[in-house]
């Protein structure tokens, strides 16, 4: 029996499975919201007490980078130990990974209803993926085959530095560079980079801000929601070009990652914001800028570009990184 996790600064969605059912088709499946734990072996007590099967081997995908096998969740105070978790709940094998590294390791079994094809172009079988994830913060991460079958590696690219491709980018870069001493992707490309580019339009003059929109701004703790909802319903100008930057970056940026991996299978927007805002994306030519390259434009517009819309596929890659375990084992 396999306990399998979606760890996040926000939520922890827990589920069992077994090798017959399969990652697709969890036992039961349970969420808690994660503040109101003090730690992740809090939740998995809570999970366990009314249940009466026995959990012999844990994956868990987790919002933080894992080194040497422990993880300090983003935005929670709990520390994950594969040793500590193993040892509390006198399991066989547990394995922490990158939520980004969770969701390429569900990319190769998705299913048609996971996701939307953006541009179909001509797919290389075994050919490498990328994916490209801005919900919160700007996840990446990347598969390339091996004897026949895919391998998910983790990446911190979103902290990349940010290469502005145009005169008004390069201003933006101006101006965060005067508040930030790194200006990444992340700080442009993200739930918490939006705020930066509405930000940029109104603190250089270039949109006014509406006093319905700042009073609005003012009530939430979250302004990215406000925004995008305000562009999606063309309510506000400064709304509208913040979405349109946003949206060129992060198609300039999916260009650079297919480049840098040559990734001919083809490149996958994950997180939280895309399955949102897919009118936008459709609309604001995102592919002719995904594939504005220069010389290498032709190879770009070979590679498809599809959109994850089931947001349980961190949970779907531990379960099946999992499964894998519990399958080594049991030959």
């Amino acid at each position: 029996m396999l306990l399998g996790g979606d760890i996040g600064g926000t939520k922890t969605v827990l589920a069992l499975y077994t090798l017959e059912q399969g990652p697709h088709r969890p036992l039961v499946k349970e969420t808690y919201a994660s503040k109101d734990y003090d730690s992740l072996e809090a939740v998995i007590r809570a999970f366990l007490q009314d249940k009466e099967e026995g959990i012999t081997h844990a994956a868990f995908g987790v919002a933080g980078p894992v080194v040497r096998d422990a993880a300090h969740i983003t935005n929670l105070p709990w520390v994950l130990s594969e040793r500590q978790l193993q040892e509390t709940f006198d399991l066989h094998e547990v394995h922490l990974l990158n939520d980004l590294k969770a969701i390429a390791t569900a990319v190769p079994i998705l299913k048609e209803s996971d996701f939307t094809t953006l541009h179909a172009g001509e797919p290389v079988e075994g050919g490498a993926i990328g994916v490209v994830a801005p919900g919160t913060g700007l996840g990446e991460a990347f598969l390339v085959c091996h004897d026949g079958r895919y391998h998910a590696f983790p990446s911190e690219g979103g902290h990349a530095d940010f290469a502005p491709a145009d005169a008004l980018q390069i201003d933006l870069l101006r101006y965060l560079q005067q508040k930030h001493h790194h200006v990444s992707y992340e700080r442009v490309c993200s739930g918490m980079g939006i705020p930066n580019l509405y930000a940029f339009f109104r603190d250089t003059g270039r949109y006014s801000e509406p006093d319905w929109l700042r009073e609005r701004l003012a009530a939430v703790s979250d302004p990215t929601p406000v925004i995008v909802r305000a562009a999606q319903a063309d309510e506000a100008a400064i709304c509208t070009a913040t979405l349109a930057l946003f949206i060129d970056i992060l198609a300039r940026e999916c260009g650079n990652m297919a480049l840098k991996l040559l990734a001919t299978g083809g490149i996958y927007l994950g997180g939280g914001i895309p399955p949102r805002i897919m009118p936008q994306l459709r609309a604001h030519n995102f592919v002719e800028t995904f594939t504005a390259k220069g010389r290498f434009s032709r190879l770009l517009a070979e590679i498809p570009i599809y959109v994850i819309e089931n947001p349980q596929t961190a949970l779907l890659g531990a379960a099946t990184d999992g499964l894998k375990m519990v399958a080594r084992e049991e030959s």
